[in-house]
């Protein structure tokens, strides 16, 4: 096996039949972005992330240093949270739990890898500084219409957002776990509103507790249904949390989010919010996929 071969993991499950699968390829100097796209399309995963030594020209102070692109089978996209975790996990089983930061397209993404108790890595990113804006009524109709929702699927408590905490995805609360489970939309409709719109997953939320919830994320930019485990748009719920008041903003919060329990691919996304830190950290464990 070369640096230039293409790795499989899965992020945010210790089992590789869980979680969300995404390619690495660990040094990607000598590709261009179409030779990118087109490896990412033939390997078929929701993301592959592109790992070059790292700009300047060495680690930073935040640790070893990457640079880093991800591409969908369709198109290059800013960043992607499983994709990072899978990354780190496979740079930590070659060179060791520690420090990382990837460089990516919308700033540096600093990454942690540490070995749990029962030796498994699990990796943790921290977002970029993230945000919080309105949508407008007509495009939460458009969206509505293309999922075959009503509003009055809608949870009032979880009011509609686009949140961002290096990509952006639009936020919506259903009312009910049945709701949520219940997923068959318009995939050209929809993917026409993300685009028109830079969204790069809706994040489709039911809470089942104070800090517990269901989530799915279809990903029809990306050039698939849904998205097993979205790590990007756990981040920018965070932020949504501390926006809307889910979380006190005082002080510090853990969220835990189940996502690919309907597509029979379990994972588990654990969000932290710090008391004074604007950004996000989310955290999971993640494996190697067997090849045949």
């Amino acid at each position: 096996m070369t640096f230039t071969d293409v790795l499989r993991y899965t992020a945010f499950s210790s089992d590789p039949e869980g979680g969300n699968p995404a390619g690495v390829v660990l040094d990607a100097t000598a590709l261009d972005a179409a030779a990118m796209l087109r490896i990412a399309a033939d390997l078929g995963y929701s993301e592959t992330a592109f790992l070059t030594p790292r700009p300047d020209g060495g680690d930073g102070p935040g640790g070893r240093g990457f640079g880093v692109r991800y591409f969908s089978p369709k198109a290059e996209v800013p960043f992607c949270g499983h994709a990072t975790v899978a990354a780190a996990i496979a740079v930590a089983e070659r060179t060791g739990p520690g420090d990382l930061v990837f460089v990516t397209s919308v700033g540096e993404v600093p990454v942690t890898v540490a070995r749990t108790a029962d030796g498994r890595l699990r990796a943790t990113l921290t977002s970029v500084p993230p945000k919080v804006e309105d949508i407008d009524p007509a495009d939460l109709a458009e969206a509505l219409a293309a999922l075959d929702w009503a509003a009055a699927d809608l949870d009032p408590a979880l009011p509609p957002r686009i949140a961002f905490a290096g990509a952006r995805h639009l936020v919506l609360g259903a009312g009910t776990r049945a709701r949520l489970a219940d997923l068959a939309y318009d995939f050209g409709r929809l993917e026409a509103l993300m685009l028109r719109l830079d969204l790069t997953t809706l994040q489709l939320v039911h809470r089942v507790g104070a800090t517990d919830f269901d989530v799915r994320d279809p990903f029809p930019v990306g050039g698939v249904v849904e998205d097993p485990a979205t790590g990007a748009a756990a981040a920018a719920f965070g932020a949504y949390a501390r926006e809307l008041g889910l979380v006190d903003a005082d002080a510090d919060s853990v969220l835990t989010l189940r996502q690919g329990v309907d597509m029979g691919r379990p994972g588990v996304l654990t969000v932290e919010l710090r008391a004074g830190d604007p950004r996000i950290r989310v955290s999971g464990e993640g494996t190697a996929i067997p090849t045949t």
